[in-house]
């Protein structure tokens, strides 16, 4: 009986319950998602000068006289 359970324990203590770390490598970007983050990007801008443009024409109207 102590000669199975002796080799069990000590293959049982040698089992390392965490998985060894995974060394970190750069993803190279799909195209397909560059194409779609350069099209965000671009949103992103127009709606920055629509919005400026947008409270430019607000404050225009506020500073002119009632017709």
């Amino acid at each position: 009986m102590k000669t199975t359970l002796i080799p069990l324990a000590l293959i049982l203590a040698g089992c390392d319950p965490t998985p060894p770390p995974h060394p970190e490598t750069e993803r190279a970007q799909s195209p397909a998602f560059a194409t779609q983050t350069q099209a965000m990007e671009k949103a992103r801008a127009v709606e920055a000068r629509l919005l400026e443009a947008a409270e430019a024409q607000r404050a225009q109207a506020e500073g002119a006289p009632p017709p």
